[in-house]
């Protein structure tokens, strides 16, 4: 059997000193599964933001801008993927696009990967936990040259502006989020109820294809979980990682994807509660 060409992947997310969140979370996972992955780090903070005190430098966009450049001289800007997370920033984010298109532009099989961090929900009420004013740049610039997004429920309401519901609203928002540009959306949680009941998390995949004869072809896929009583920081950057890999593996199933995607969330995170009582550790 032949070995796998090298795939590498350019992942341009936070860095802390202390900590597992944005490239801190997607490398070593990505390594582990036969990929090279060089990181840009958005911001080099000493630990993530829900700390009491954090300290750290904020990349901009010439120093984004500056250090391409520097890769783009070597002429070793070749890459199969992009991965990106969270930003606080627009014109950092709308350099990230002018990137990817320009990468695009050299490997049209590029597929950039975006988790639209944005926000969340607490006890049902949304909030947005980055500058408000990044909501028109994902939506008008980011999204249309993404291929795989991997919005939670309220980053997913926030693109499209409608609310969710139901599930036959959750496809319809997917469905406009298709319309925008990519090919596969992933809400990757929702208050939705689960059949299996309250303890477990529901997450939707939408992947949409046009076949050679310019039809439109679309899976759904739709899986539940069970929630972990933790709170952890950096499971989103994680299962956008990991969905990555795995839709790498199985192109054209992403049912396969997501249930591999899953079932490594639900592993590590019950060996790092396991860890974490073993050790007598306070998550912060």
């Amino acid at each position: 059997m032949e070995p796998e060409r090298e795939c590498r992947v350019l992942s341009i997310q936070s860095h802390v000193v202390r900590g597992y969140v944005g490239n801190k979370a997607a490398t070593f996972p990505l390594q582990v599964l036969g990929f090279e992955v060089d990181t840009v780090n958005s911001v080099q903070f000493s630990n993530h933001t829900g700390y009491a005190h954090w300290k750290g430098q904020v990349l901009n966009s010439d120093e984004l801008h500056e250090l391409y450049e520097g890769l783009k001289l070597n002429n070793v800007n070749q890459y199969d993927y992009v991965l990106t997370g969270y930003t606080r920033d627009t014109s950092f984010l709308a350099m990230v696009v002018d990137i990817v298109q320009e990468l695009k532009q050299q490997n049209s099989n590029l597929v950039y990967v975006c988790d639209p961090v944005m926000g969340d929900k607490w006890n049902g009420e949304g909030s947005m936990y980055v500058p408000k004013d990044l909501l028109p740049v994902y939506r008008d610039k980011v999204v249309p040259v993404a291929d795989i997004i991997t919005p939670n429920q309220f980053e997913a309401e926030l693109l499209t502006g409608r609310k969710i519901r139901t599930e036959k609203e959750a496809l319809e928002v997917m469905d406009m989020l298709h319309a925008m540009g990519p090919e596969t959306v992933v809400i990757t949680s929702s208050d939705l109820q689960a059949s299996l009941g309250n303890n477990y998390l529901i997450a939707l995949g939408s992947h949409r294809k046009t076949k050679a004869d310019g039809t439109k072809m679309t899976q759904r896929i739709r899986m539940e979980s069970p929630k972990v009583d933790a709170v952890f920081v950096g499971t989103g950057d994680l299962f956008a990682a990991m969905l990555l890999a795995w839709t790498h593996k199985h192109p054209n199933n992403l049912k396969v994807a997501c249930e591999k995607t899953v079932s490594a969330m639900q592993h590590v995170l019950q060996r790092t509660i396991k860890s974490a009582k073993g050790t007598h550790i306070t998550f912060s």
